[in-house]
């Protein structure tokens, strides 16, 4: 029996989510890759609230392929958001 994709990681999520929580002193980062974008998000599992997110789909990173010089900007991007 085949699982698909989606449904595997789907499992590993909620697995993982099970032991993990983030809250407002330190807040979960969940980031999400696909095959051409990457975006991140800062959360409080508490109050059940994003506190910054960013995506490779913005303007101030827009235009570049998705490569280590792309995640290295969409994580400094949320890092700044999350300062504020």
């Amino acid at each position: 029996m085949s699982r698909s994709r989606e449904a595997g990681r789907q499992k590993r999520h909620y697995s993982l989510r099970k032991k993990l929580a983030g809250t407002a002193q330190r807040p979960r980062l969940a980031v999400f890759r696909s095959n051409k974008y990457i975006s991140c998000q800062v959360i409080d599992d508490l109050s059940g609230v994003t506190l910054a997110a960013a995506s490779s789909r913005e303007e101030a990173v827009k235009g570049s392929r998705l490569n280590i010089e792309t995640a290295g900007q969409v994580g400094v991007l949320v890092a700044e958001r999350a300062k504020e």
